[in-house]
């Protein structure tokens, strides 16, 4: 995979995550608090609705109830709504705090003070169960009445409930406040007097309970609860319902917690990514970075291993190639210098040594001593002639005249400059050539056949023969000297194109050539957009093929 659609997964990896991170945590912690949230409410509004029932039930009134509402409120936190039956509003936390009454909330429970009779404890037979209920009634009434009064003066109640369900009220002194007993005691008479409800007909009472003996229409322990029910409801706390919270409350807020854990997970898969994707790109950044020094510096053989199939391993390849060339050009570069300077050396030698005799003299000055040191001199000129065409070729400065050359005429025109050295070697020298056109500079071309022509008539023993072949193909023009001389061996092959190479190391200079000529040939035959090719056998021949573009 390319580093770029790594990186671009890479983002969108990071991307997914934290998105669909954040919206699972947020979702989960919304749906955790909200449901905490109800069940914290359902948990209070219990909790309220319990104080309550159980302040109604032992007081026997709703009077006192606001300080208990505004505890509740303080516990809870919640607005506190409290509403009898009968729409009276008994207290509202709102209102106790003087502002002004919001919209209830949602969160309703039911209060219902008054006791459950419990008919199982009274006696089986009908007589004895209607008079159980009838003094169920007559005690809770004066009861609730007692504990009544005694919560509007302040005193202290203690209800205990019985076997029938019906709670039993009576003055906790222990709790009394410092009015001291007697005081107390003379309060606690008075409510006892006062709950005894003169001029109240319990006849009336009684005769409700009896009816259910007689009914058919109703179970008598449903009519009996029923009765009871309706006998206190006069005197006992009214029911009431129980508002908890307002609409219009701020939401439950987040917990930052969870949160902000997401937030760090969704980071450290962030860092981690990135630390991974910068050291996949850095460390092979810094190894280039490292090998292009030491390359400024100087050193060409340093490398960079190549990994994977991605921008950077190609960028580490192109980096091998650069660097490869520069190697081989300052190889090259060298050895050219140290070819130059041996092939200049044992000449120059030589005619300074000629020159010192001369001049000391050692030697006498003669006609072929002169001419001998005037070749010497010549030949020197032409292998600084060479390696001038030879630079200006690879620069892409040698000149060019190009025209429609006939390649039949040309190597006939070679033959003809070469005749009368292959006659003197007893060297056949021959031509066949079909007519075929190339655009060309025909002094280069020459230039390049002679060298290969004078090649051949060196390494072609007397009454061996070297031939000149033309020929063509829809697209190309070929060119051949073969020659039957002693051949290339085929390890040296390679290297019959290098500069100052020879096939016969110990050739002298007169009959080994500069050792630039092919070198030159095929810097020309290449800039012709050819090619030049050579195929050789030791003791049998050597061919070069030269390809070209056919102008026609």
């Amino acid at each position: 995979m390319s580093f770029r659609l790594r990186v671009l997964w890479l983002v969108i990896l990071v991307a997914v995550s934290a998105t669909a991170a954040t919206a699972w945590l947020t979702l989960r912690q919304a749906s955790q608090q909200i449901n905490d949230s109800a069940t914290t409410d359902r948990a209070q509004l219990d909790q309220v609705v319990g104080r309550l029932r159980t302040y109604s039930s032992q007081h026997g009134t709703w009077e006192g109830v606001p300080d208990l509402v505004q505890d509740l409120r303080t516990q809870t936190g919640q607005r506190i709504h409290l509403v009898a039956d009968t729409g009276d509003v008994i207290v509202d936390t709102d209102t106790q705090e003087n502002r002004t009454a919001r919209p209830l909330g949602t969160m309703v429970g039911f209060v219902d003070p008054r006791p459950v009779l419990n008919l199982a404890a009274l006696p089986a037979e009908p007589a004895g169960r209607e008079k159980g209920v009838v003094v169920a009634i007559n005690a809770y009434r004066t009861g609730v009445l007692f504990a009544a009064c005694l919560t509007r003066e302040s005193v202290p109640v203690v209800a205990s409930t019985t076997s029938t369900g019906v709670p039993q009220f009576d003055a906790d002194l222990g709790a009394a406040d410092g009015r001291g007993r007697r005081g107390v005691d003379e309060i606690v008479d008075g409510c006892r007097d006062a709950a005894a409800e003169p001029g109240r007909d319990r006849a009336a009472g009684a005769a409700r309970v009896q009816v259910c003996g007689t009914s058919t229409e109703e179970p008598v322990d449903s009519c009996l609860a029923r009765a009871f029910t309706n006998e206190i409801s006069d005197v006992a706390p009214v029911p009431a319902r129980v508002y908890l919270g307002a609409r219009g409350d701020p939401a439950s807020v987040l917990t930052a917690g969870p949160l902000l854990a997401a937030a760090v997970g969704v980071a450290a898969v962030a860092v981690i990514g990135t630390a991974l994707l910068s050291r996949r790109v850095l460390r092979p950044i810094d190894t280039l970075t490292a090998a292009a020094q030491r390359l400024g510096r100087g050193d060409l053989t340093g490398r960079v291993p190549v990994r994977g199939n991605d921008e950077l391993a190609e960028l580490a390849r192109s980096f091998n190639r650069m660097a490869d060339s520069l190697q081989r050009g300052e190889e090259r570069q060298r050895r050219l210098v140290a070819d130059v300077a041996h092939e200049l050396r044992t000449p120059l030698a030589n005619l300074r040594g000629y020159l010192e005799a001369l001049s000391d003299g050692v030697i006498t000055p003669d006609q072929d001593l002169f001419a001998s040191l005037h070749e010497e001199a010549v030949l020197q000129q032409r292998i600084v002639d060479d390696l001038q065409d030879l630079a200006l070729a690879e620069a892409g400065n040698l000149a060019y005249h190009r025209v429609t050359v006939d390649l039949a005429e040309l190597l006939e025109t070679c033959r003809t400059a070469h005749h009368a050295r292959a006659e003197s070697a007893g060297v056949s020298l021959r031509v066949a050539a079909e007519p075929v056109a190339v655009h060309a500079d025909p002094d280069r071309l020459r230039q390049v056949v002679g060298n290969l022509v004078t090649n051949a008539l060196r390494a072609t023993a007397a009454g061996g023969s070297v031939r000149l072949v033309a020929s063509r193909t829809e697209t190309q023009a070929i060119v051949q000297v073969v020659d039957t001389g002693s051949g290339i061996a085929t390890d040296a092959l390679p290297h019959v194109f290098d500069r100052f190479w020879r096939a016969d190391a110990a050739r002298g200079r007169r009959t080994g050539g500069s050792g630039l000529g092919l070198a030159i040939a095929r810097q020309i035959v290449t800039d012709h957009q050819g090619t030049i090719r050579v195929a050789s056998e030791v003791g049998v021949g050597t061919t070069f093929t030269i390809t070209l573009p056919r102008a026609d």
